[in-house]
């Protein structure tokens, strides 16, 4: 998901590392933080695979800064990405909020809608946080409060983003094909 966040923003706009960094963090930092360790040898890869493009620029003290933008084969990546995320990609809820941050660059509302739709069709899997004998558990069946309240707020959670999809399907549906969906910020 870091690269998938890295060519996303970049897709937006050239950034500072630092910039695309605090982007990042602000994304999903609350639940998975990301580290220099992390972040700096992602872009590396991304700079070798011919992914990104980077520029040095004079800093605003004296350190000069480092600007990376988007290639046309990381802008093709990028799209790869979204039109066929993979399965964890859809069903763990931080990860499928990233593939929705930059779904609007694909240029194709169908693919938008396909890519909804599987996240639909897990959603409409049934499945909890606790089995017994292999059968889910439901709030009204937990064994304590706490557990109840875990499966009530993910049961209310589950039917609003449902209710969100199911719109979200139906409007890319109904609008005209030749409309692009909207790209800018």
């Amino acid at each position: 998901m870091l690269e998938l966040s890295i060519l996303g923003f970049l897709a937006e706009e050239p950034l500072h590392g630092y910039e695309l960094k605090e982007r990042i963090k602000a994304l999903s930092g609350h639940v998975r933080p990301v580290s220099d360790g992390a972040l700096y040898p992602a872009i590396t890869r991304l700079i070798k695979a011919g992914k990104l493009d980077e520029h040095t620029e004079p800093g605003t003290s004296a350190a000069p800064r480092r600007t990376l933008s988007l290639t046309e084969t990381g802008r093709a990546d990028l799209l790869e990405r979204l039109r066929h995320p993979k399965p964890v990609e859809i069903s763990d809820q931080v990860r499928f909020n990233t593939v929705l941050t930059f779904l609007r660059h694909l240029p194709d509302r169908r693919e938008q809608a396909a890519v909804l739709r599987r996240r639909l069709e897990f959603l409409d899997t049934p499945t909890s946080f606790f089995y017994d004998e292999g059968r889910p558990v439901r709030a009204e069946e937990a064994a304590d409060l706490f557990r109840e309240g875990m499966l009530r707020v993910a049961r209310a959670t589950g039917e609003a983003e449902r209710t969100w999809l199911e719109e979200a399907v139906e409007r890319l549906s109904r609008a005209d094909p030749a409309d692009s969906p909207a790209t800018g910020p």
